[in-house]
């Protein structure tokens, strides 16, 4: 079977990509990833809130001893300077020679003027693609939504005209209308949209009764979200279509492409069953394929779209009411009573 397809004006082997985390940041996870399969990478956020916090701490260090003893004047070298998002570039050039696929970079930057800088270091470092980490976490109670929307759009306009590489915006499912901010972002000239960011949640311990901050690793039904979104937006939008959240195994991306994803990323699986897992779901799709005679992504890819289905409220909220007018189904799966 041939699983080519293209993604941001790239084309790909197929359509699995790994997306960005703790795993990429290794240099032999990176090849084995590849070797498994992994029609490209994303690369882990180059948040510029951690590089200013580590700045933060190194002139907190530097200047710990000026109030003590003159002659400890010269206790660190002159010479020291911040570091900025040169480390994080260093490392990124390192994953871009290491492997022969397409590496794409995650930016997520405060300041306006920082997102056009590092967009453009980053593509110098040699990305392949630009993926916007839009992660908008509200703490303001006077500041309207358009008003952070009108933000991230003059941003996209911004990193446009600063980098020549493809754009992806990766986006949050809490906007008022997710579908007219993707229409103004593609306006903007976004050539894809990764659905969706998994925001992180605080938790509390209360036991110790102090915050905490556990790792959560997607689950399977959290893929129902850009499912929905990927089939609304198939034939509606020029823009590429990244699922992302829940995608365990080859059934999962097949549901997809079914629905009008054109590629999606895959992390958590991975955590789980290492990657290898790649190799697996690949193999499924294939045989699926096979048995469906399909011989490309294409030939089925948004066949179940809304634009596609017979039923025209397969993605309402009438399939909700629908639920609730058969509510005594439930009891047959789950016999409570």
């Amino acid at each position: 079977m041939n699983l080519e397809t293209k993604y941001l004006g790239l084309t790909l082997k197929n359509p699995v990509i790994v997306g960005a985390s703790n795993l990429v940041t290794d240099v032999k996870m990176l090849k084995k990833l590849e070797e498994a399969g992994a029609a490209a990478i994303v690369y882990k956020s180059l948040f510029e809130e951690q590089i200013n916090l580590e700045n933060l701490q190194l002139e907190e260090d530097l200047t710990q001893y000026d109030d003590r003893h003159a002659e400890m004047g010269s206790f660190f070298p002159s010479d020291v300077y911040e570091a900025g998002p040169e480390e994080f570039l260093l490392h990124f050039k390192e994953a871009r020679q290491a492997i022969s696929i397409p590496l794409i970079a995650s930016l997520n930057a405060v300041y306006d003027d920082t997102w056009y800088e590092y967009a453009k270091k980053l593509e110098e470092a040699g990305a392949d693609a630009l993926e916007l980490n839009f992660y908008n976490n509200p703490r303001e109670f006077d500041m309207e939504g358009r008003a952070i929307i009108q933000e991230e759009l003059d941003i996209i306009k911004g990193v446009k005209e600063a980098v020549n590489i493809p754009v992806s915006v990766k986006l949050s499912p809490y906007y008022t209308n997710v579908l007219y901010t993707i229409k103004e972002m593609e306006h903007r000239g976004t050539q894809g949209f990764v659905l969706f960011n998994r925001l992180f949640q605080p938790d509390i311990d209360i036991n110790k009764e102090s915050m905490h901050f556990p790792y959560h690793l997607s689950q399977q039904q959290d893929n129902r979200l850009p499912l929905r979104y990927a089939g609304i937006l198939f034939g509606n939008t020029k823009a590429d279509v990244c699922a992302n959240s829940g995608i365990f195994n080859g059934d999962d991306v097949i549901k997809m492409l079914l629905a009008g994803a054109n590629v999606v990323q895959v992390v958590s699986t991975i955590y789980k069953h290492g990657p290898q897992q790649i190799s697996k779901i690949l193999e499924d799709m294939e045989i699926w394929m096979a048995n469906k005679q399909y011989e490309t992504i294409d030939s089925f890819r948004g066949n179940l779209s809304k634009k596609n289905v017979k039923d025209p409220y397969a993605y309402r909220r009438a399939q909700y009411v629908d639920i609730l007018m058969k509510s005594s189904e439930i009891f047959k799966q789950y016999p409570i009573i």
